[in-house]
């Protein structure tokens, strides 16, 4: 019998196995902290690492982490409950839309327009969802466009994992190149001690080297799609995907009439997402205010189509429930972090991190740095959480290597959106791949070339601005 790799489930909750396994064989720390009122938050204090009492994670604790990653059970605190809240009104706002037949008709126009350069599509998205990622870090917001953009690309006659990887790489490059990223550089920088300007010059010529480097590497697995559906990685898919993403409409089918109310429909769906990204960068938006939004959205889309009560929420229920797996990822992989801190491993990993590049060249450490911190990416998926827990133990030790603070902070921020691209503890990479029915192996395999290539250009990068 043929061995299958295993779901994103199994492999989630594998990990989350490892980690409490590991609680029992790595020793427990902790840092002194302090709180830290520009970065409103407690940062660790370099040189008070000690070592504290262990507390090796169970199985009671395996079991509990799946809902521990959904919200903290003894102070009722949100950890992923939000978020999977969001995907779950994203996935009735978008069965309300697609029952108008508004997108279904859309995208037969826009094919009907683009026809013979379909492929620019793919660099524009890509330079649109990575100034999202540079500017103000998109991540979980971003899966709100999975449906959108993947009917569009099955349409285009390329398939679903072109459709992720758009998304997906889009913002995930420019979070790897945050310029003025609040989330990512701006907390790293006040934490290092620095301005977030400095070294900003280097982060736009990474941004524009990596995102070239995805686009073209993208454009060439789409085109190569195109002109053979075999050739894709999801080809075994390739029907299944078409009816589910395009519900049912074949490729030999007329197109559809595109009416006014479509029109209508077309400009509050888009409309809906510029408000989001409007809220989340400007007016301070997170989870909460964005499924706000959404109830409205579906609520005036619902009232122009005008939907029976009945039907309105039946359809709003059946879009969420197409989208209850993706929510579930979510919270598992949360599970992971919540076991990691419970044992008390995340300090000692890093005061281990301390110690490799103490003492260590120019060069040496920068490199050490980015390998240290795409280690340590894995373990703490968040930008924000990676910058508050080792910029203020790892940018002194630049001064005694003679390496800028500024590179420390680009070399963390780089390694971060590295690994985000493929991590399975991340929840926007594991939510975006069963949005887009990707199976994660399946991801590696597509990614393996395109990292060492990404890899190859941060660390010149690095090296460089290291010399000079």
């Amino acid at each position: 019998m043929k061995l299958k790799f295993p779901s994103a489930y199994t492999i989630l909750f594998a990990l989350i196995a490892f980690v409490a396994i590991a609680t029992h064989f790595v020793p427990a720390g902790h840092y002194e902290r302090v709180s830290n009122e520009e970065l409103g938050r407690d940062v660790p204090v370099p040189g008070t690492y000690q070592v504290v009492e262990s507390n090796p994670q169970g199985f009671f604790d395996v079991v509990m982490a799946p809902i521990a990653g959904f919200y903290d059970p003894g102070s009722y605190e949100a950890r992923a409950i939000d978020v999977a809240l969001f995907v779950l009104i994203i996935g009735g706002f978008l069965g309300i839309v697609t029952k108008t037949g508004a997108i279904d008709a859309g995208i037969a126009r826009a094919m009907v327009r683009l026809e013979g350069h379909e492929k620019w599509m793919i660099p524009i998205l890509m330079a649109l969802f990575a100034a999202g990622g540079t500017i103000y870090g998109m991540a979980e917001e971003s899966l709100a466009f999975y449906a959108l953009i993947i009917p569009v690309m099955i349409a285009a006659r390329y398939d679903a994992l072109t459709g992720v990887a758009i998304i997906m790489l889009g913002a995930g490059v420019g979070t790897l190149g945050s310029t003025i990223n609040p989330f990512a550089t701006v907390i790293a920088s006040n934490a290092a001690g620095v301005p977030f300007t400095d070294g900003i010059v280097l982060r736009f010529i990474l941004l524009f080297a990596c995102w070239l480097a995805c686009v073209i590497y993208v454009m060439r697995y789409a085109e190569r799609v195109r002109a053979d559906p075999e050739k894709s990685i999801v080809a075994d898919r390739r029907e299944s995907n078409a009816a589910h993403f395009l519900k049912g409409r074949a490729e030999g089918d007329g197109v559809p009439d595109f009416t006014t109310k479509h029109g209508i429909i077309l400009i509050i769906f888009a409309a809906s997402f510029a408000a989001m990204i409007w809220g989340v960068s400007v007016a301070g938006w997170w989870m909460a205010e964005m499924s706000a939004l959404f109830i409205v959205a579906s609520l005036v889309v619902g009232v122009i189509d005008w939907m029976g009560e009945e039907e309105f929420t039946s359809t709003f229920v059946d879009g969420a429930r197409d989208l209850l797996g993706v929510a579930l990822v979510i919270g598992i992989a949360r599970g992971i972090v919540v076991v990691m801190d419970a044992g008390n491993m995340t300090d000692t990993i890093l005061f281990w991190a301390e110690g490799a590049v103490s003492g260590l060249g120019e060069i040496a450490f920068i490199n050490t740095m980015f390998g240290l911190q795409a280690g340590l990416s894995f373990l703490v998926p968040s930008s924000s959480g990676l910058a508050v827990l080792t910029m203020p133990i790892m940018a002194p030790l630049g001064d005694f290597s003679g390496v800028d603070r500024s590179l420390i902070v680009t070399a963390y921020q780089s390694a971060s959106g590295l690994v985000n691209l493929i991590n399975p503890t991340f929840a926007v990479v594991m939510g975006g791949l069963a949005l887009g029915r990707v199976p994660y192996e399946r991801w590696l395999k597509f990614m393996a070339p395109l990292m060492l290539i990404l890899i190859v250009i941060i660390m010149a990068g690095l090296s460089i601005a290291t010399v000079l």
